[in-house]
């Protein structure tokens, strides 16, 4: 790539394709950061709600970081993708869903933003993924954009991962732990040092590596972290069965500099859009790049996730006193987890949703999805309050881990339920204040006599 190297203070024009959650907040991290962005996707409802400062989705802090790139102008929403050709960089900010009836990842949207981009790269420029995508995915769109581009071997391929937690998508975006750099010149390298250059004068570590380890790095972190939420699960159930407290065993592991106390909370499970999803792709690459010894081990990991939403739906069946179809549970929890209104390969969700197809009838409340959850559960049915979930509940199962629902007061809550039964499936309330209001507290990874009925 023959263009001209950035200073460090110098503003870049910046193109981000794809504004769902991930280019979204790129976009306006990256105005935040002084930078000159303008955002593009195809839906006209999501670019003209962005334009606007209507955020799609929950995310916390957001809304003002938007609000504030599109009152500066230096950030704005568009569906034209002609208003990319005059930016430096391009950040490829598409989606990779699982592929239906298979563990792959769908890179159709990755290849539609190549086949409409390229053409349009008429200047020397750095296309960069932030995607999550298969291990060789860099090298085969570097390989196409020669084909496509005007400019040919001056619209060079990078990678930068992106490490967004939902929930706390803008302290990652503005604070992030490491930025990945997968780069295939120091030129390139130089571009996207310019890009985060406030982050990297307040000490944030820069990795630079190549194209494929740059696309490993955000799998990779994944795969690790559903090993980790699997383990402590099937801790958990150990526990259970040997009349252990599973929260005393993690209390002992994390003091352990070895393995540290993140990440270290059982219950029912890991979802969303990334983990499960990652986990499983990276199998089917794995695979195909010849090392099937993975797959036996990360099948078990993903097996051992979706376990803990079948022993969920199990005892919730155990504890009901009368028939199902004349039950009442209340579902406290629609988002994977709190802080979020993403309810993709939600165990809430799925524990909510196989619940009813077995003839429990169910209320689901949620602070932030309900909307999300009614979109693609329609059959269930949605409170506005707690307290309506909960009224006359036979059981009641807490399955997000919204402060909301750990700090609700048990002996007003006890005067609505039918049955005071709960199901602590996040290990977030105060088991001996819920039993002192009367409550029966049954709590994944704690046995019968660590957590008395």
């Amino acid at each position: 790539m023959n263009g001209t190297r950035r200073g460090t203070n110098n503003p870049v024009k910046v193109s981000v394709v794809g504004t769902g959650y991930l280019g979204a907040t790129h976009a306006a991290c990256l105005s935040a950061l002084g930078h000159d962005v303008v955002g593009i996707d195809c839906d006209p409802r999501r670019a003209e709600a962005l334009a606007h400062g209507r955020l799609p989705f929950h995310e916390p802090g957001l809304a003002a970081v938007l609000g504030e790139g599109l009152a500066s102008g230096r950030l704005r929403f568009t569906t034209d993708l002609d208003s990319a050709t005059t930016a430096q960089v391009h950040f490829i900010c598409v989606g990779t869903p699982q592929r239906p009836g298979s563990q792959q990842a769908d890179l159709s949207y990755v290849w539609d933003v190549v086949a409409a981009l390229g053409p349009r790269l008429r200047r020397p420029c750095l296309v960069v993924g932030k995607s999550t995508v298969p291990v060789g995915t860099a090298a085969r769109i570097a390989d196409r954009l020669r084909t496509l581009a005007p400019v040919a071997g001056d619209a060079e391929v990078a990678w930068n991962p992106e490490f967004l937690r939902e929930g706390h998508a803008v302290e990652d975006s503005l604070s992030p732990d490491r930025l990945v750099f997968g780069v295939q010149s120091d030129e390139a390298d130089q571009i996207l040092r310019d890009l985060y250059a406030s982050l990297i004068a307040r000490g944030i570590p820069v990795v630079r590596t190549d194209l494929a380890t740059a696309e490993l790095a955000k799998a990779s972190a994944n795969v690790m972290l559903a090993t980790r939420v699997s383990l402590v699960n099937l801790l958990a159930e150990v526990c259970e069965a040997a009349d252990a407290d599973v929260g005393d065993l993690i209390e002992v592991l994390g003091h352990d500099a070895r393995i540290g106390p993140l990440y270290l909370r059982p219950g029912v499970g890991y979802g969303g859009g990334c983990l499960p999803k990652d986990t499983r792709a990276f199998i089917a690459r794995a695979a195909e790049l010849g090392v099937v010894e993975s797959g036996s081990l990360l099948r078990e990991v993903d097996a051992l996730n979706m376990r803990q939403r079948a022993r969920t739906v199990d005892l919730t069946r155990r504890l009901l006193d009368r028939s199902p179809a004349e039950s009442s549970v209340a579902v406290l929890g629609a988002a994977f987890k709190a802080g979020s209104d993403d309810v993709r390969d939600s165990p809430a969700l799925d524990i909510a949703t196989t619940l009813h197809r077995q003839g429990v009838p169910v209320r689901v409340y949620d602070p932030a999805a309900l909307e999300s959850a009614r979109r693609v559960r329609p059959e269930l049915a949605y409170t506005s309050t707690l307290h309506d979930a909960c009224q006359d509940a036979d059981v009641t199962l807490v399955l997000t881990e919204w402060a909301e629902f750990s700090g609700v007061d048990p002996v007003s809550l006890a005067d609505v339920v039918r049955r005071p039964v709960v199901v602590d499936g996040r290990l977030v309330l105060d088991a001996d204040k819920w039993r002192a209001a009367g409550w029966r507290v049954h709590a994944l990874g704690r046995g019968p006599r660590s957590a008395p009925a």
